[in-house]
Protein backbone atom coordinates (compact mmCIF):
# COMPACT_ATOMS: atom_id res chain seq x y z
CA UNK A 1 0.00 0.00 0.00
CA UNK A 2 3.19 2.22 0.34
CA UNK A 3 1.17 4.16 3.49
CA UNK A 4 3.36 4.85 6.73
CA UNK A 5 2.64 2.35 9.57
CA UNK A 6 3.41 1.88 13.31
CA UNK A 7 6.62 0.91 12.79
CA UNK A 8 7.47 3.78 10.67
CA UNK A 9 6.22 5.60 13.48
CA UNK A 10 7.97 4.40 15.79
CA UNK A 11 11.45 4.30 13.79
CA UNK A 12 10.98 7.78 13.72
CA UNK A 13 10.17 8.82 17.05
CA UNK A 14 10.78 5.99 19.33
CA UNK A 15 14.02 4.48 20.83
CA UNK A 16 16.06 2.02 19.27
CA UNK A 17 14.81 -0.41 21.95
CA UNK A 18 10.94 0.52 21.47
CA UNK A 19 11.23 0.07 17.32
CA UNK A 20 12.78 -3.11 17.93
CA UNK A 21 10.05 -4.53 19.94
CA UNK A 22 7.18 -3.13 17.64
CA UNK A 23 8.73 -4.73 14.89
CA UNK A 24 8.53 -8.37 16.77
CA UNK A 25 5.74 -7.96 18.95
CA UNK A 26 3.33 -6.30 15.82
CA UNK A 27 4.01 -10.06 13.93
CA UNK A 28 0.90 -10.73 16.60
CA UNK A 29 -1.61 -8.17 15.57
CA UNK A 30 -1.42 -7.69 11.79
CA UNK A 31 -4.35 -5.16 11.94
CA UNK A 32 -1.68 -3.25 13.67
CA UNK A 33 1.08 -3.96 11.54
CA UNK A 34 -0.35 -3.22 8.25
CA UNK A 35 -2.71 -0.76 8.85
CA UNK A 36 -2.12 2.50 7.77
CA UNK A 37 -1.72 5.64 10.50
CA UNK A 38 -0.85 9.25 11.34
CA UNK A 39 0.86 11.43 13.75
CA UNK A 40 -1.23 14.23 15.20
CA UNK A 41 0.27 17.37 17.36
CA UNK A 42 -2.06 17.22 19.73
CA UNK A 43 -4.48 14.71 20.84
CA UNK A 44 -8.01 15.15 18.25
CA UNK A 45 -8.60 16.96 15.48
CA UNK A 46 -12.04 17.44 13.70
CA UNK A 47 -12.15 15.58 10.51
CA UNK A 48 -15.01 16.12 7.21
CA UNK A 49 -16.07 13.24 6.05
CA UNK A 50 -18.00 12.94 2.95
CA UNK A 51 -21.51 11.44 2.96
CA UNK A 52 -22.54 11.97 -0.61
CA UNK A 53 -21.94 14.11 -3.72
CA UNK A 54 -23.63 16.88 -5.13
CA UNK A 55 -26.01 15.64 -8.19
CA UNK A 56 -26.38 17.35 -11.10
CA UNK A 57 -28.33 16.93 -14.47
CA UNK A 58 -28.31 18.82 -18.29
CA UNK A 59 -30.99 22.23 -18.69
CA UNK A 60 -32.22 23.32 -21.46
CA UNK A 61 -31.77 26.89 -23.00
CA UNK A 62 -33.16 29.64 -20.72
CA UNK A 63 -33.52 27.43 -17.65
CA UNK A 64 -31.54 27.52 -14.42
CA UNK A 65 -29.78 24.11 -13.02
CA UNK A 66 -30.54 23.61 -9.01
CA UNK A 67 -27.64 24.04 -6.81
CA UNK A 68 -26.46 21.12 -5.23
CA UNK A 69 -23.41 20.51 -2.68
CA UNK A 70 -21.78 17.48 -0.83
CA UNK A 71 -23.02 16.49 2.24
CA UNK A 72 -20.20 16.39 5.17
CA UNK A 73 -19.94 15.26 8.61
CA UNK A 74 -17.74 16.62 11.20
CA UNK A 75 -16.18 13.91 13.29
CA UNK A 76 -14.24 14.32 15.83
CA UNK A 77 -11.33 11.93 16.00
CA UNK A 78 -9.40 11.66 19.23
CA UNK A 79 -6.89 9.51 21.08
CA UNK A 80 -6.51 7.83 24.42
CA UNK A 81 -4.05 7.42 26.63
CA UNK A 82 -2.45 3.89 26.30
CA UNK A 83 0.01 3.43 29.35
CA UNK A 84 0.71 -0.64 30.15
CA UNK A 85 3.77 -1.91 32.23
CA UNK A 86 5.12 -4.28 34.48
CA UNK A 87 6.95 -4.72 37.95
CA UNK A 88 9.01 -7.47 39.13
CA UNK A 89 10.66 -8.55 42.12
CA UNK A 90 14.20 -7.04 41.64
CA UNK A 91 15.55 -10.08 43.77
CA UNK A 92 13.70 -12.70 41.07
CA UNK A 93 15.24 -10.90 38.12
CA UNK A 94 18.83 -10.43 39.77
CA UNK A 95 18.65 -14.16 40.58
CA UNK A 96 17.77 -15.26 37.13
CA UNK A 97 19.75 -18.00 35.42
CA UNK A 98 20.40 -15.71 32.19
CA UNK A 99 21.23 -12.43 34.61
CA UNK A 100 18.69 -9.56 35.35
CA UNK A 101 19.18 -8.08 31.55
CA UNK A 102 17.64 -10.92 29.71
CA UNK A 103 14.85 -11.33 32.36
CA UNK A 104 13.81 -7.49 31.96
CA UNK A 105 14.52 -7.88 28.13
CA UNK A 106 11.90 -10.61 28.51
CA UNK A 107 9.41 -8.55 30.08
CA UNK A 108 9.14 -5.45 27.70
CA UNK A 109 9.25 -8.41 24.69
CA UNK A 110 6.17 -9.30 26.53
CA UNK A 111 4.46 -5.80 27.23
CA UNK A 112 4.60 -4.92 23.42
CA UNK A 113 3.23 -8.21 22.61
CA UNK A 114 0.15 -7.81 25.03
CA UNK A 115 0.10 -3.85 23.97
CA UNK A 116 -0.25 -4.92 20.26
CA UNK A 117 -2.37 -7.43 20.87
CA UNK A 118 -4.95 -5.72 22.90
CA UNK A 119 -4.82 -2.70 20.52
CA UNK A 120 -5.74 -5.09 17.69
CA UNK A 121 -8.97 -6.50 19.70
CA UNK A 122 -9.95 -2.36 20.32
CA UNK A 123 -9.10 -2.06 16.44
CA UNK A 124 -12.41 -4.17 15.91
CA UNK A 125 -14.72 -4.15 19.26
CA UNK A 126 -13.56 -0.41 20.45
CA UNK A 127 -15.83 0.82 23.59
CA UNK A 128 -17.20 -2.62 23.79
CA UNK A 129 -16.32 -3.33 27.33
CA UNK A 130 -16.68 -7.72 26.84
CA UNK A 131 -14.83 -7.84 23.84
CA UNK A 132 -12.66 -4.22 23.46
CA UNK A 133 -12.02 -1.74 26.28
CA UNK A 134 -14.38 0.53 27.35
CA UNK A 135 -11.99 3.20 27.92
CA UNK A 136 -10.69 3.07 24.73
CA UNK A 137 -11.40 4.83 21.49
CA UNK A 138 -14.80 4.25 19.28
CA UNK A 139 -13.82 1.55 16.75
CA UNK A 140 -15.50 -0.94 13.85
CA UNK A 141 -18.15 -2.21 15.83
CA UNK A 142 -19.19 1.24 16.86
CA UNK A 143 -18.42 3.26 13.88
CA UNK A 144 -19.17 1.42 10.79
CA UNK A 145 -22.15 1.81 8.49
CA UNK A 146 -25.45 -0.44 8.74
CA UNK A 147 -25.71 -0.38 4.74
CA UNK A 148 -21.71 -2.11 4.65
CA UNK A 149 -22.88 -5.26 6.12
CA UNK A 150 -23.71 -8.48 4.97
CA UNK A 151 -25.91 -10.83 7.60
CA UNK A 152 -24.91 -14.24 7.25
CA UNK A 153 -27.78 -15.83 9.59
CA UNK A 154 -25.75 -17.15 12.39
CA UNK A 155 -28.42 -18.31 15.05
CA UNK A 156 -26.54 -19.25 17.83
CA UNK A 157 -25.38 -16.92 20.17
CA UNK A 158 -21.70 -16.44 21.72
CA UNK A 159 -20.14 -18.57 18.61
CA UNK A 160 -20.62 -16.06 16.66
CA UNK A 161 -17.76 -13.98 14.45
CA UNK A 162 -17.19 -11.36 11.78
CA UNK A 163 -14.95 -11.07 8.86
CA UNK A 164 -14.01 -7.38 8.12
CA UNK A 165 -13.23 -5.90 4.73
CA UNK A 166 -11.35 -2.76 5.42
CA UNK A 167 -10.00 0.19 2.81
CA UNK A 168 -6.66 2.02 4.11
CA UNK A 169 -5.39 5.41 3.15
CA UNK A 170 -5.53 9.03 3.97
CA UNK A 171 -9.34 9.78 4.03
CA UNK A 172 -10.03 6.24 4.76
CA UNK A 173 -9.23 4.15 7.60
CA UNK A 174 -6.22 4.82 9.29
CA UNK A 175 -4.71 4.17 13.07
CA UNK A 176 -3.98 7.94 14.63
CA UNK A 177 -1.07 8.35 17.19
CA UNK A 178 -0.96 11.91 19.16
CA UNK A 179 1.09 14.24 20.78
CA UNK A 180 3.26 13.79 17.39
CA UNK A 181 3.53 9.88 17.71
CA UNK A 182 5.03 10.26 21.14
CA UNK A 183 5.77 6.12 21.76
CA UNK A 184 7.22 6.38 25.11
CA UNK A 185 9.33 3.34 26.94
CA UNK A 186 10.98 4.20 29.60
CA UNK A 187 14.21 3.32 31.41
CA UNK A 188 13.45 0.39 33.93
CA UNK A 189 13.42 1.80 37.22
CA UNK A 190 14.75 0.67 40.58
CA UNK A 191 11.29 1.17 42.93
CA UNK A 192 9.06 0.45 46.42
CA UNK A 193 6.68 -2.12 45.67
CA UNK A 194 4.01 -3.89 47.59
CA UNK A 195 2.70 -7.10 48.22
CA UNK A 196 -0.91 -7.95 48.96
CA UNK A 197 -0.47 -7.02 52.76
CA UNK A 198 1.08 -3.46 51.94
CA UNK A 199 4.63 -4.86 52.73
CA UNK A 200 7.01 -3.32 50.75
CA UNK A 201 9.67 -4.44 48.58
CA UNK A 202 12.57 -3.84 45.97
CA UNK A 203 11.67 -3.84 42.28
CA UNK A 204 11.99 -3.27 38.66
CA UNK A 205 8.83 -0.98 37.08
CA UNK A 206 9.02 -0.16 32.73
CA UNK A 207 6.20 1.73 31.34
CA UNK A 208 5.08 2.67 27.89
CA UNK A 209 2.96 5.55 27.01
CA UNK A 210 1.28 6.22 23.60
CA UNK A 211 -1.86 8.06 22.52
CA UNK A 212 -3.73 6.02 20.39
CA UNK A 213 -6.85 6.36 17.81
CA UNK A 214 -8.25 5.54 14.98
CA UNK A 215 -9.79 7.51 11.76
CA UNK A 216 -12.69 5.76 9.46
CA UNK A 217 -12.65 8.85 6.79
CA UNK A 218 -15.53 7.45 4.77
CA UNK A 219 -18.80 6.35 5.29
CA UNK A 220 -17.40 2.92 2.91
CA UNK A 221 -13.88 2.40 3.46
CA UNK A 222 -14.81 -0.58 6.12
CA UNK A 223 -18.07 -3.55 5.74
CA UNK A 224 -18.30 -6.36 7.85
CA UNK A 225 -20.04 -9.78 7.54
CA UNK A 226 -21.58 -10.62 10.88
CA UNK A 227 -23.34 -13.73 12.66
CA UNK A 228 -20.75 -16.16 11.27
CA UNK A 229 -21.35 -19.53 13.69
CA UNK A 230 -21.11 -22.70 13.43
CA UNK A 231 -24.81 -23.19 12.62
CA UNK A 232 -24.81 -25.46 9.59
CA UNK A 233 -24.93 -23.39 6.50
CA UNK A 234 -23.89 -20.53 8.44
CA UNK A 235 -20.04 -20.33 7.35
CA UNK A 236 -17.92 -18.03 5.48
CA UNK A 237 -18.42 -18.72 1.78
CA UNK A 238 -16.97 -16.67 -1.45
CA UNK A 239 -20.99 -15.72 -2.13
CA UNK A 240 -21.06 -13.57 1.72
CA UNK A 241 -17.27 -12.30 0.47
CA UNK A 242 -18.80 -11.23 -2.74
CA UNK A 243 -21.95 -9.73 -1.16
CA UNK A 244 -19.68 -7.31 1.02
CA UNK A 245 -17.76 -6.40 -2.01
CA UNK A 246 -20.90 -5.11 -3.89
CA UNK A 247 -21.51 -2.68 -1.14
CA UNK A 248 -17.95 -0.87 -2.00
CA UNK A 249 -17.72 1.82 -3.95
CA UNK A 250 -15.38 1.01 -7.60
CA UNK A 251 -13.01 3.43 -6.06
CA UNK A 252 -12.86 2.02 -3.00
CA UNK A 253 -11.53 -1.40 -3.01
CA UNK A 254 -10.50 -3.27 0.11
CA UNK A 255 -7.08 -3.85 0.83
CA UNK A 256 -7.38 -7.04 2.70
CA UNK A 257 -10.21 -9.09 4.63
CA UNK A 258 -10.01 -9.77 8.07
CA UNK A 259 -10.93 -13.11 9.82
CA UNK A 260 -10.24 -15.50 12.09
CA UNK A 261 -8.58 -19.19 11.47
CA UNK A 262 -12.08 -20.70 12.02
CA UNK A 263 -13.74 -18.62 9.14
CA UNK A 264 -10.58 -19.59 6.97
CA UNK A 265 -11.42 -22.88 7.28
CA UNK A 266 -15.01 -22.38 6.59
CA UNK A 267 -14.47 -20.56 3.68
CA UNK A 268 -11.66 -23.54 2.18
CA UNK A 269 -14.28 -26.07 3.26
CA UNK A 270 -16.84 -24.47 1.47
CA UNK A 271 -15.35 -24.80 -1.92
CA UNK A 272 -15.02 -27.70 -4.40
CA UNK A 273 -11.43 -29.21 -4.58
CA UNK A 274 -10.81 -29.69 -8.50
CA UNK A 275 -7.18 -30.81 -8.57
CA UNK A 276 -6.67 -34.14 -10.72
CA UNK A 277 -6.04 -35.74 -7.49
CA UNK A 278 -9.06 -34.85 -5.82
CA UNK A 279 -6.92 -33.85 -3.05
CA UNK A 280 -8.65 -31.24 -0.64
CA UNK A 281 -9.07 -27.59 -1.27
CA UNK A 282 -5.77 -25.25 0.30
CA UNK A 283 -5.98 -22.43 2.13
CA UNK A 284 -7.45 -19.51 -0.11
CA UNK A 285 -4.58 -16.78 0.23
CA UNK A 286 -6.75 -14.02 -1.04
CA UNK A 287 -10.00 -12.81 -3.18
CA UNK A 288 -9.97 -12.32 -6.61
CA UNK A 289 -12.22 -8.87 -6.61
CA UNK A 290 -11.78 -6.02 -9.09
CA UNK A 291 -8.34 -6.38 -7.59
CA UNK A 292 -6.19 -9.57 -5.26
CA UNK A 293 -7.55 -8.70 -1.94
CA UNK A 294 -5.42 -10.93 0.81
CA UNK A 295 -7.08 -12.52 3.21
CA UNK A 296 -5.06 -11.92 6.31
CA UNK A 297 -5.94 -14.38 9.87
CA UNK A 298 -5.88 -12.77 13.10
CA UNK A 299 -6.31 -13.80 16.99
CA UNK A 300 -7.78 -9.97 17.66
CA UNK A 301 -11.26 -11.13 16.15
CA UNK A 302 -12.94 -13.60 18.74
CA UNK A 303 -15.38 -16.62 17.75
CA UNK A 304 -17.35 -15.98 20.93
CA UNK A 305 -19.40 -12.79 19.79
CA UNK A 306 -23.10 -12.46 20.71
CA UNK A 307 -25.59 -12.51 17.75
CA UNK A 308 -26.74 -8.62 18.81
CA UNK A 309 -23.02 -7.30 18.60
Amino acid sequence: MGMPTLLDIAKRNASDLAAELIDEAAKYAPEVRLGAARTIRGRSYRQLVRKSLPSFAFRNANEGSAISKSEWENRLVETFVFNPQWECDKAVADSSEDGPDAYIADEADGIMQAALQHLGKVFYYGTNATFGDAKAFPALVQCHNADMVVDAGGTTDNVATSVWAVAWGDRLTRWVWGENGSLDLSDVETVRLTDASSNPYTGYRQTMTAYAGLQLGHSKCVGRIKKLTTDSGKGLTDALIFSLLAKFPVAIVPDMLLMTMRSLEQLRASRTATSPTGSPAPYPEYIQGLKQIPIVVTESIVNTETLAL
